[in-house]
């Protein structure tokens, strides 16, 4: 099973920059998508991908985050949104789930603090709350591939200027733990299974050359059940096409 994880930065701007040529190319199994930035009434037909079944959660505001799954298989369930606990997320598009079996694939984004004192708040109980509904992820009887742009570099590896950032957010001391607790709980950070080089970034600020030079933040992850470590086959992180500011995220999984 191949799943790629993509932060588009707007759907609709990705498949002009030729995303559906390369999916068409690549044949995944799976695509989760984060920040659609387009309601599902407003892109109609444009986003219908020929052999995918389509789960999408819309943000309230319009252009604005947005999260989608993309399914050669048909799922067993679809689930839009984290839940109780979490009405302030879902009125912002983060999460959305398909079940096949025992299996749950969810496509995520969590919520960026770089923009202001109270987003970074706003963040940091975000991910207190994410955190638990993880746990009680791990303490079911299925299996879990968590999918998406966490908005945090978790270590010095996942970051190109590490010393410059350390009271940046998304590499906050904080939001680093945050990271430890949740591999610390038993959750697997699928990339770096196989991958544990430095420069493996998801992301490039669009500011300077950094994408060019390769100064970037790895941010994007597919977060693993214990039980599907062994199930990683492949990572890879594409960068021969610049679809948005983040890499399409790759992990071949040996499930069927």
């Amino acid at each position: 099973m191949k799943v790629v994880s993509l932060n588009a930065n707007g759907i609709r701007s990705a498949i002009k920059k030729g995303l559906y040529t390369w999916i068409d190319t690549l044949k995944p199994d799976i695509i989760c998508i984060q920040e659609t930035k387009a309601p599902l009434t407003e892109l109609k037909d444009s986003i219908a991908l020929e052999g995918y079944f389509l789960a999408f959660e819309d943000a309230q505001k319009k252009g604005y985050s947005g999260v989608a799954i993309f399914s050669k298989q048909k799922p067993d369930e679809i689930k839009q949104g984290f839940g109780d606990d979490f009405e302030d997320m879902d009125s912002e598009g983060r999460f959305v789930a398909m079940r096949f079996g025992k299996l749950w694939i969810a496509s995520i984004y969590l919520p960026s603090g770089s923009s202001s004192v109270d987003r970074q708040v706003i963040k940091m109980s975000a991910l207190g709350r994410f955190r638990k509904l993880m746990q009680t992820f791990l303490k079911s009887s299925q299996d879990y591939i968590l999918c998406g742009d966490f908005n945090i570099a978790h270590t010095k590896l996942d970051i190109k200027n590490w010393r410059g950032n350390q009271k940046s957010s998304g590499f906050l001391p904080e939001e680093r733990a945050w990271v430890d607790d949740i591999l610390e709980d038993g959750w697997v950070d699928g990339f770096r299974v196989i991958n544990q080089e430095a420069d493996q970034y998801s992301w490039w600020s669009n500011r300077g050359q950094a994408y060019a030079k390769n100064v970037g933040w790895r941010i994007d992850y597919h977060f693993v059940t214990p039980n599907l470590k062994d199930k990683i086959k492949d990572v890879s992180i594409f960068k021969d096409i610049k679809f948005s500011d983040h890499a399409p995220v790759i992990i071949e999984y040996d499930l069927v």
